[in-house]
């Protein structure tokens, strides 16, 4: 598969549209031109509730209509994943966020998020973030 998990605080940001969000949206707006922003079920039913109550029905109908792969939950693996999370000292990641961490490593694409623990369990599993990260 191709393409880029973008995480639902991406979207918030794009979104919301503040000067301080441009560098996120711009972001976006170029994995959204080339057909590569991806979405799950997860992203989506944390997204479109808030836009439908809000009337942005246009927004809520652009985000159903893109590559959304379904999600393909390995509880087993799920479970190690926290247990890998708190061992490192990875506290208070919720499920839904492990299982978008989850899809983008079964799938082999990057995830784009504005939330620092994923850039704390991508230390600890082989996530790959997006932009790439520089070494530390």
């Amino acid at each position: 598969m191709r393409g880029v998990v973008v995480d639902t605080s991406v979207w918030v940001a794009f979104f919301r549209g503040r000067p301080e969000d441009k560098v996120a949206s711009d972001a976006l707006d170029y994995l959204i031109s080339g057909d590569e922003a991806l979405v799950n079920d997860i992203i989506l039913t944390e997204l479109i509730p808030f836009l439908n109550v809000r009337g942005e029905t246009e927004r809520a109908e652009y985000l159903l209509a893109l590559q959304a792969p379904s999600l393909d939950t390995d509880w087993g693996e799920l479970r190690k994943l926290q247990e890998t999370c708190i061992r490192s000292g990875i506290n208070k990641v919720g499920v839904p966020d492990l299982m978008v961490a989850q899809q983008a490593m079964r799938l082999d694409v990057p995830l784009f998020s504005l939330d620092r623990h994923f850039a704390l369990i991508a230390k600890v599993a082989p996530l790959r973030l997006w932009p790439p990260q520089p070494e530390t």
